[in-house]
């Protein structure tokens, strides 16, 4: 009896934890300029102190927009996206390893590689929208 009455009324089902609309990698993709932007300001500034906030802002970054992809791997892409994108995990796992490598660098161009691995990531993830 008790389970009846708290059996669910309606049943809902979505793709992802929340109905579409809450994943966007433009997320990644701003805590990864903000990584390169770091990295741009660091090489033109040797202030100890402050080469030793950017560092700690730019780790930071690099973390969240680490976080960003992880999310849309693990919450948003599913077995239909894989098939339909086989190079997708291989994708993911690049931009993460880029992620961190910009993580840590100090060369803006492992943030670049990253912000490139992201907008491929993009795409896909724009196209699977559409569908």
């Amino acid at each position: 009896m008790l389970s009846r009455l708290f059996a669910p009324k309606v049943k809902v089902s979505a793709h992802c934890d929340l109905p579409c609309g809450v994943y966007d990698p433009a997320q990644a993709r701003i805590e990864a300029e903000s990584v390169k932007a770091v990295q741009e300001k660091m090489a033109a500034n040797d202030d100890p102190h402050f080469q030793a906030r950017a560092t700690v802002i730019k780790e930071q970054r690099a973390e969240l927009a680490k976080h960003h992809v992880s999310v849309l791997w693990s919450d948003y892409f599913k077995a239909p996206h894989f098939e339909k994108y086989p190079q997708l995990h291989q994708l993911v796992n690049d931009t993460l390893k880029a992620l961190s490598a910009a993580k840590g660098s100090t060369d803006p161009k492992t943030g670049e590689k990253a912000l490139e691995l992201i907008a491929e990531i993009d795409k896909i993830f724009w196209e699977t929208k559409k569908a």
